[in-house]
């Protein structure tokens, strides 16, 4: 799996305009080739996403050529893209350790 993370510097929203600005492209999002999951992200220094992709390729297809341009046309900001390999996973909510998505022991 892959993680990227997307900032946009300067994009500060209030909660209700966070929820409404995410619930409102979610649908986009719902529909991507490869997104596992994505969590919004609102803050201080500005707004984003982190996303979980099944592969490289996946995410590659969404952040293309044209991606940045669009981005920083829509906030007024350019974003910036982090890509990190992603092999193992703590789940506490589920109890589980996950390493190249099969389940492992979780160890004492």
């Amino acid at each position: 799996m892959l993680i990227a993370i997307v900032q946009i510097p300067g994009v500060e929203r209030t909660k209700e305009q966070a929820i409404a600005a995410a619930t409102g492209s979610a649908p986009t999002f719902a529909k991507l080739p490869g997104l596992i999951r994505k969590y919004y992200l609102n803050g201080e220094n500005g707004g984003g996403g982190v996303y979980l992709w099944e592969s490289r390729e996946a995410a590659d297809a969404w952040y293309n050529k044209d991606w940045s341009a669009m981005m920083e046309k829509r906030f007024g900001a350019k974003p910036t893209l982090t890509y990190y390999d992603n092999y193992v996973v703590l789940d506490n909510s589920n109890s589980e350790l996950r390493v190249d998505g099969a389940l492992a022991k979780l160890g004492a």
